[in-house]
């Protein structure tokens, strides 16, 4: 059974003063749009030496690619990798910064695991090793932001089905148009992974999905302001659009048009709901934490009001609420350890169970907090809104419902 080992519990300590001295004390620039948090995240990941892991870890690879004559991450994804207890650790390490950041400004965790998560994986789960060396680990890095591009205007859920964005082979380039919205980092990403369908002239569901690198500038290429939204203010999302921008084969991940990128998008989508349980891991211990405070400090009827049955009533909800993020999160480490990654089924079980208990945990820390927990002043109120988006990006909770009883209705 995992449980966090004192390595762990100093790594938190560690990330925590972090937080402590960079994050706590520009929240509210974070969240009124007067600060990016991009110099906030290069930072994080120059003091914990990420990048220097991430660059070790790109030259291991590179080397074993070399010896075995690979030239695409497609043949080495074929092959079955061998998994140890340190998979976990090295999962539980990723997950620390996360949950501790969370706490206090979940928008920033967004804007770095897009970065550095989706948009580089996109890139190192399919590309070639040039692509991966150009553009890959610049975003692994953080020495370069990412954008991941999905989502377009009125396509919401059905992301496939509803996609317009198209590129059309022209010479030995393709030409790309289209728009995508909801794009976390949009507006200052210097690299773009465009998703979008291979128009050869045959009817839009029969086409192709394709994935392109595009890089901040090319012409045609424009990347909107910062959009406004409910929470995660921290975190930029913007808008983007083509018109006939012109990208060579060398920008086409894979350099083949045959890269399987809808699999490859399904596979983001695994990897984003997994990713989501650290996060609400973090928001519902910071609500927790500051609801039972409160309740041992704020006197009501002559009394604290954490003598009052309903109120130990949504403490103990809470505390049932984190008890079961945490062991999902577990789960997950003990998983990589054996090799194992989660079915789609079992992602979206566990997205839809962790985005619920956040949401329905800040609301009681706000109702816990009464008048006060309305005020912006009290964390509890800026945790509620940030909360609610994980209710719908990486798909909504009816889109994990979804997949979960299809997955159970198809059981052999």
């Amino acid at each position: 059974m995992f449980q966090w080992s004192e390595q762990h519990k100093m790594v938190q300590q560690m990330v925590r003063r972090f937080v402590e001295t960079e994050v706590v004390p520009h929240v509210e620039a974070l969240e009124f749009g007067e600060m990016a948090p991009y110099d906030i995240m290069r930072k994080l990941v120059a003091t914990f030496g990420i990048a220097d892991l991430q660059r070790a870890r790109f030259e291991r690879a590179k080397r074993a690619a070399d010896e075995k004559g690979d030239k695409t991450a497609q043949t080495a994804q074929s092959e079955r990798k061998e998994r140890s207890p340190e998979d976990a650790d090295f999962a539980a390490m990723q997950a620390i910064p996360v949950i501790e950041l969370s706490k206090y400004c979940p928008g920033l965790v967004t804007a770095m695991g897009v970065s550095m998560g989706l948009a580089s994986n996109a890139i190192m789960s399919r590309g070639t090793m040039r692509q991966k060396e150009k553009w890959g680990l610049p975003l692994a890095t953080l020495e370069k932001i990412g954008a991941w591009a999905i989502t377009e205007p009125g396509s919401g859920s059905d992301a496939f089905g509803m996609m317009k964005s198209t590129a059309k082979p022209d010479g030995d380039g393709f030409i790309l148009n289209g728009s995508k919205t909801f794009i976390t980092n949009g507006p200052y990403a210097d690299v773009t992974i465009f998703i979008c369908k291979l128009d050869r002239g045959e009817p839009p569901a029969d086409r192709k999905v394709v994935s392109f690198i595009l890089d901040r500038g090319m012409p045609g290429f424009i990347q909107s302001k910062p959009l406004r939204k409910m929470g995660q203010h921290s975190s930029p999302t913007g808008e983007l659009f083509l018109q006939d921008v012109r990208a060579g084969r060398d920008r086409l991940i894979g350099e083949n048009e045959d890269a399987h990128a809808r699999d490859a998008a399904k596979e983001t989508f695994g990897a984003e709901r997994a990713g989501v349980l650290a996060m609400a891991l973090g928001m519902i211990e910071r609500a927790l934490d500051l609801s039972v405070k409160y309740a041992q400090t704020r006197v009501q009827f002559g009394k604290p009001i954490g003598e009052f049955q309903l109120i130990q009533l949504k403490l103990a909800k809470m505390e049932v609420a984190r008890v079961n993020v945490q062991n999902l999160l577990f789960r997950t480490f003990e998983m990589a350890a054996a090799g194992h990654k989660p079915t789609l089924a079992e992602a979206s079980a566990g997205k839809l169970y962790a985005a619920q208990a956040t949401m329905e945990a800040c609301l009681e820390a706000v109702q816990i907090h009464g008048g006060n927990g309305y005020m912006s002043e009290f964390h509890v109120e800026q945790l509620a809104r940030d909360a609610k988006v994980l209710q719908i990006y990486g798909g909504t909770d009816e889109i994990q419902i979804g997949h979960i009883a299809r997955d159970l209705l198809t059981r052999g």
